[in-house]
C-alpha cells in the first residue's frame, strides 16, 4: 500500500497526522493551566478585576483569532514543519523569523517545564482529599515535586519520539477524557448559586464572605486581557506540525478554526460556571493568600468524591499540554536545522519512528530548565509571562507576513488557498497588528510596573536575553553559510522539501 505521506530529504518526516489529530494538538496546548488556574489567580496578578475575568477573557481572545486567522492563511501556502519559522521567514525576512521563532521555542520550552512543575500539586490534592496523608505529604516536599515533574515530562519526551501514531494514540483520548471530567466542573458550576456557597462557607469553616468594592480602570481590563491571552496560545502547534499533516491545505486551517473555536467556547462556558457559583470576592482573597484553582474552589460545595473527579480533570488537562507542546517545539528546531541555522545533526530523523530525534531531546533538556526555574523562583507566573512575551511577538509577525508576503514573495503568496481576495486578508491582518501591538505593550508596561527581587524576575529582560542569544546565532550561522557559497537571499524563499 502507498504511503500517505512525502519524505524530506533525509526521509523523515511522514504525512500521518489526521485532522482530529491536528485539532487535539491545538486544543491540548490550549487547554491546562490556561482554564484551571489562570482565570482565577488573576484576582493576585491583576488585583481590582474582580467580577470582570470574562470581558477581560473576550476582549483576550480578539487577537488571539486575527491571529489564528493569519496562520489559516499562510498555513495553506507553506505547509511545512516549523509553521511560525517558515512563514516570517519566507514572508518577512529570515532574521526575523528566526528570532521570533527562537523566543517561541524558549518560551514554550520554559512554559513545558512550568506545566510538569504546576501538575503535581494536583495529585498531592487528589491524595489529600483520598486521605492518603503519607503520600500527599511526600507530593509536599519540594524534592519530590521536582523528581515527579520531570518523569512526567521525560515520559512525554519518550512518547514522542516514538512516532506521530503513537503520539495521536495518547493525545486524543486524554482529550477526550479531560472535556468528559471538565464537564463536571460546568455543571457543578451552573448548579450552585453564590448564597449556597456562603452558606456552606459557612457550615463547613465558620467563615463568611468577603466583602469588595469593583471598579474597572482601562488599565486593569488590558492588564487582564494580556494574561489572559496566554490561555489562547498554543493552536500555532498546528501549524508547527504541517510537515507531517494529511492533506495539509485543507486540514491544517480547518484545525485551527477547530481549535480557536472550540477552546475560546469552553474557556467562557467553564469560567461562567465558576464564577457563577463562587463570588468573585472570594476568590481574590483566597487567591491573595496562596495558589488556587478551579477543583479547590468548588471543593466547598461538592463532595469529597466530586472534587477528586474535576481535580483529576484538571491534572488530566495540564498533562495534555506536554505532548502537544513537545511537538511544537521539536518541529521548530527541525525547521532550523533544515535551513543550516541550526547543525544539521538536530533535523537527524529517526530511522525507525521517523521523528526529530535530536530536536526532541534537546526541547526536553530545555523544558528541565522551566522545572528547576520554577522551584528556585517559586512563582509558576515567570515563565508564563516569558510565553506570552515571546508569543505576542510571534503572532505579530505573523499578522505583518500576511501583509508583507505578496510583495516579499509573491511566488508563495499565489499559493494561498483560503481568503484569496487581498482585501480580506488585509481586512483579518491589519486590527491583529493593531490589537497585538497594543498588548504588547499593556503586557510590557505591566512587566515593569511590578516590584520583583531581582532583575532576572523581568520577563522582559529575559526575553530581551534570549533575542540576544538568537541574533548571535543567527548572524553566525548565516555567516557560514555564505562563506560556504550558498545565496542566503535565494535559499530563504524556497520552501523546504519536507
Amino acid at each position: 500500500m502507498k504511503k500517505d505521506h512525502t519524505p524530506s530529504p533525509n526521509e523523515g518526516l511522514n504525512r500521518q497526522l489526521g485532522l482530529i489529530g491536528l485539532a487535539a494538538t491545538g486544543i491540548c496546548s490550549m487547554l491546562g493551566a490556561s482554564i484551571y488556574v489562570v482565570p482565577f489567580m488573576i484576582q493576585r496578578h491583576v488585583p481590582g478585576i474582580g467580577p470582570n475575568v470574562l470581558p477581560a477573557f473576550f476582549f483576550a481572545a480578539l487577537p488571539a483569532i486575527f491571529a489564528a486567522i493569519a496562520y489559516a492563511i499562510l498555513s495553506t501556502a507553506m505547509p511545512r514543519a516549523g509553521g511560525s519559522y517558515l512563514y516570517a521567514s519566507r514572508g518577512l525576512h529570515p532574521y526575523l523569523g528566526f528570532i521570533a521563532s527562537f523566543s517561541q521555542w524558549f518560551g514554550l520550552s520554559i512554559a513545558i517545564g512550568v506545566i510538569s512543575y504546576i501538575i503535581i500539586p494536583f495529585f498531592r490534592d487528589i491524595a489529600d482529599a483520598m486521605e492518603w496523608q503519607s503520600l500527599s505529604t511526600w507530593l509536599g516536599q519540594g524534592s519530590a515535586r521536582v523528581i515527579l515533574a520531570l518523569v512526567l515530562l521525560w515520559f512525554f519526551v519518550g512518547i514522542n519520539l516514538l512516532g506521530i501514531r503513537s503520539y495521536e494514540k495518547i493525545v486524543i483520548p486524554l482529550m477526550i477524557v479531560m472535556f468528559g471530567l471538565g464537564a463536571i466542573v460546568v455543571i457543578a458550576g451552573f448548579s450552585y448559586d453564590q448564597a449556597e456557597f456562603a452558606a456552606q462557607l459557612l457550615e463547613k469553616e465558620g467563615r463568611t464572605l468577603p466583602q469588595k468594592e469593583s471598579s474597572l480602570p482601562l488599565m486593569t481590563l488590558l492588564s487582564a486581557s494580556a494574561i489572559l491571552f496566554a490561555s489562547f496560545i498554543g493552536f500555532d502547534a498546528i501549524a508547527q506540525a504541517g510537515g507531517e499533516a494529511r492533506n495539509p491545505k485543507r486540514s491544517l486551517p480547518l484545525a485551527i478554526a477547530l481549535a480557536i473555536g472550540t477552546v475560546s467556547l469552553y474557556y467562557f462556558i467553564f469560567t461562567s460556571a465558576v464564577y457563577h457559583a463562587v463570588p468573585w470576592s472570594y476568590v481574590a482573597e483566597e487567591a491573595a493568600q496562596r495558589d488556587i484553582s478551579a477543583p479547590g474552589l468548588l471543593g466547598v460545595v461538592l463532595s469529597p468524591g466530586w472534587t477528586i473527579a474535576i481535580t483529576l480533570g484538571a491534572a488530566i488537562a495540564l498533562i495534555n499540554d506536554l505532548p502537544a507542546m513537545l511537538l511544537s517545539v521539536s518541529r521548530l528546531m527541525f525547521a532550523w536545522a533544515e535551513d543550516g541555522i541550526f547543525p544539521k545533526q538536530v533535523a537527524r530523523i529517526h530511522p525507525k519512528y521517523q521523528t526529530p530525534f535530536g530536536a526532541i531531546l534537546i526541547s526536553g533538556g530545555m523544558a528541565t530548565v522551566g522545572i528547576l526555574g520554577s522551584h528556585l523562583a517559586g512563582d509558576f507566573f515567570l515563565g508564563i509571562d516569558i510565553m506570552v512575551t515571546a508569543m505576542l511577538v510571534n503572532f505579530l509577525l505573523m499578522c505583518l507576513t500576511v501583509i508583507w508576503l505578496p510583495k516579499y514573495n509573491p511566488a508563495i503568496a499565489k499559493t494561498i488557498s483560503i481568503f484569496k481576495s487581498r482585501t480580506a486578508q488585509l481586512a483579518m491582518a491589519i486590527p491583529g497588528v493593531l490589537l497585538l501591538t497594543l498588548f504588547l505593550g499593556v503586557h510590557t508596561w505591566r512587566d515593569f510596573q511590578t516590584e520583583v527581587d531581582a532583575w532576572y524576575f523581568r520577563p522582559t529582560l529575559i526575553w530581551l536575553l534570549v533575542l540576544a542569544l538568537a541574533s548571535f546565532i543567527f548572524f553566525w550561522k548565516t555567516r557560514q553559510l555564505k562563506q560556504a557559497g550558498i545565496d542566503i537571499k535565494t535559499a530563504f524563499k524556497d520552501l523546504p522539501n519536507h
